[in-house]
C-alpha cells in the first residue's frame, strides 16, 4: 500500500509525535509499503513534485527526533514556515494523502486530535487511521469525556470545568487534580494538596492556550492503562513511577518509570479494567484503536481518567507494550491499526 504517516505539527506534543511517526514509517517500510512521513503543519514546501516518485522514495521529512524534558518553541516552528501562514495544513499535504491509500495519523493533541482534522479529512473523502471526528472530539476534551462517562455509568473521579481562574474560587476539594482541558501527555497537569498551592495551578493549567480547564479529585490508587484495539481490551499495563507521577518528564524519557506488562493484578482486576476500557470506547463513539488510563483504589474500583484517541507510539510508549505481551509485534500493531481502520470504510 502507499502510506502517509502524518506528525508534528503545532500542539505542546509536536516532539511525541515526530518520534512515533518515525517509528511507525519505518515499521511500515519494513512490512513492505511505500511511506512517506510529512510534518502537517510544514507540509512539503516545493513548488513542483513528483508524487509517484515521493512514494517510491519512501520520503521523510527528518530522520531524526527527540523528546526532551521541555515542549517544542511553537512560535519558533511557525516563523520557519515558507509560507508564514497560521493554517494548520501545510503546503501539498492533501494533495499528497489524496494519492495515498490512507493516512496514518501519528499525531498527538491540538486540531490532530481533536475531531477538526478527521472531519476535513472526512469532508474531502481520505481515509486515515483512529476514530472519526466524533470520538475525537469527546476523548480531546476532558469535560466532555467526563460528561459522557458519568451520563454511561463509568466510573470517573468527581471533577468540573472551570471557563476562568475566577470560577475555581467555589472548588472545595483537596487533594485536586488540575489539568487543561484539552490537552495530552500530562502537560499542565498537576496534583493539589491545599488551597495555597491550588491558584498557581490554575493559572498554570490556563497558560497553555486553554479556554477551559478541569479540576478533579484526586484518587489514591494504583496506576494502569488499557488498550483498545478494533474493540478488543489489551492487557493492562501498570506504570510507577519513579519519582512523582506519571508527568510528560516521566512518560518520554526512559527509565523514569517502571511499566509492567502484564500487570501484577488479580484475574478479576484484570477483568474489572478490560470491562471498564471497552465500556469507555464505546461511550465516546471511538473507533480502531485507542489508549484508556485508570487509577485502581485499593477497593478495586477502576476509575477512568481519560481515553486517548491516538495512543503515543514511541520507544516508551504504553500500547505497543501491550501488544506485544498478547504476541503482536510493533510493525503488526501498526498493520493492525491500518486494517481494523480501512474496515469502517468498507462497511
Amino acid at each position: 500500500m502507499r502510506i502517509v504517516v502524518l506528525a508534528g505539527g503545532t500542539s505542546t506534543e509536536r516532539d511525541v509525535s515526530i518520534s512515533s511517526g518515525l517509528l511507525v514509517s519505518a515499521a511500515l517500510r519494513e512490512k513492505g509499503h511505500e511511506v512517506v512521513l510529512l510534518d502537517v503543519f510544514t507540509g512539503y514546501e516545493k513548488d513542483i513534485f513528483d508524487v509517484d516518485e515521493l512514494f517510491k522514495q519512501n520520503y521523510s521529512f527528518t530522520d531524526s527526533a527527540k523528546v526532551g524534558d521541555t515542549i517544542s518553541d511553537i512560535d519558533e516552528i511557525r516563523e520557519n514556515r515558507r509560507d508564514k501562514s497560521n493554517r494548520f495544513i501545510g503546503e501539498n499535504v492533501i494533495d499528497i494523502c489524496a494519492n495515498a491509500d490512507i493516512t496514518f495519523f501519528a499525531l498527538h493533541g491540538g486540531e490532530g486530535e481533536n475531531g477538526k482534522l478527521q472531519a476535513t479529512f472526512d469532508l474531502l473523502g481520505l481515509k486515515y487511521t483512529g476514530s472519526g471526528y466524533l470520538g475525537s472530539a469527546l476523548a480531546m476534551n476532558k469535560g466532555l469525556t467526563k460528561s459522557v462517562l458519568i451520563q454511561k455509568k463509568v466510573l470517573t473521579p468527581q471533577g468540573e470545568i472551570f471557563k476562568s481562574v475566577e470560577d475555581t474560587a467555589s472548588w472545595k476539594i483537596f487533594p485536586c487534580v488540575v489539568k487543561p482541558c484539552s490537552g495530552g501527555s500530562s502537560v499542565g497537569i498537576t496534583i493539589v494538596e491545599n488551597k495555597e498551592d491550588f491558584k498557581s495551578s490554575v493559572k498554570e493549567a490556563f497558560s497553555y492556550g486553554e479556554t477551559e480547564i478541569v479540576v478533579e479529585q484526586y484518587v489514591k490508587g494504583r496506576e494502569f492503562s488499557v488498550g483498545v484495539v478494533g474493540g478488543k481490551a489489551l492487557p493492562p499495563i501498570e506504570i510507577i513511577p519513579k519519582t512523582g507521577f506519571y508527568d510528560y518528564k516521566t512518560k518520554y524519557q526512559a527509565g523514569a518509570a517502571d511499566e509492567k506488562c502484564p500487570a501484577d493484578i488479580t484475574p478479576e482486576q484484570d477483568e474489572i479494567m478490560r470491562t471498564a476500557a471497552v465500556e469507555t470506547y464505546n461511550a465516546l463513539h471511538l473507533e480502531s484503536y485507542a489508549r484508556v488510563d485508570f487509577i485502581l483504589d485499593k477497593d478495586d474500583n477502576a476509575y477512568c481518567l481519560e481515553a486517548n484517541t491516538l495512543p503515543g507510539m514511541t520507544p516508551t510508549s504504553l500500547l505497543p507494550q501491550e501488544a506485544a505481551v498478547e504476541g503482536i509485534s510493533y510493525a503488526d500493531l501498526c498493520e493492525l491499526i491500518i486494517n481494523n481502520s480501512l474496515e469502517k470504510y468498507n462497511k
